[in-house]
């Protein structure tokens, strides 16, 4: 389990937008580190001060907040499964083989979010935590993409804007909006 990479769950992002669950603060802490790029070895070593193990990412995992992420390894243990996915019986289908169309516009918003906004995403990526459904990612796509006009100009937004669309909308026709030619003054 050491080598293994961890990403939450819907469950575990839900925990950390409302703290259904009700977590064990230690554990909760874990959770929030968890982020489908670091190995279980290294996320262990950042919280060792707080007493946490193998023992803890396994509890996490048991209880369906963390699962191993991506094919690269497979569990020691049972963890939850996660919904089924929507998706891809169309072979150009947006959405990637394993991931239901709230995961994958869940990675696009976070992955597009850091490397296009960076640190000014930071508000946005909160609102992305908190989405509880489709709908609320929807009502993100216009912020979003004026933050990445903002930030990395037209081109770059309307690239990622029939992205997104790509997954908001599944075969449903997008909203006729566009992106603003300039933002409004704040």
């Amino acid at each position: 389990m050491i080598n293994t990479v961890f990403d939450k769950t819907d469950k575990g992002r839900e925990e950390i937008a409302t703290r259904k669950y009700q977590l064990a603060p230690r554990l909760r802490t874990l959770l929030v580190m968890v982020d489908g790029k670091h190995g279980a070895e290294d996320l262990l070593k950042k919280v060792s001060g707080l007493g946490l193990s193998e023992a803890s990412l396994a509890e996490l995992a048991a209880n369906g907040f963390i699962q191993a992420a991506g094919p690269q390894s497979a569990p020691e243990y049972p963890v939850a499964q996660p919904e089924p996915a929507i998706a891809a019986t169309e072979p150009d289908s947006p959405i990637p083989e394993g991931q239901n169309q709230f995961q994958a516009i869940y990675h696009f918003y976070t992955q597009t979010i850091k490397s296009m906004i960076g640190l000014r995403g930071y508000t946005l990526q909160l609102k992305v935590e908190k989405a509880g459904s489709i709908e609320d990612f929807r009502a993100l796509r216009l912020p979003y993409l004026e933050a990445v006009l903002k930030a990395k100009g037209d081109e770059a937004a309307r690239s990622l804007r029939q992205r997104l669309d790509q997954l908001l909308y599944l075969g449903e026709s997008a909203p006729a909006t566009t992106i603003p030619a300039q933002l409004p003054a704040e």
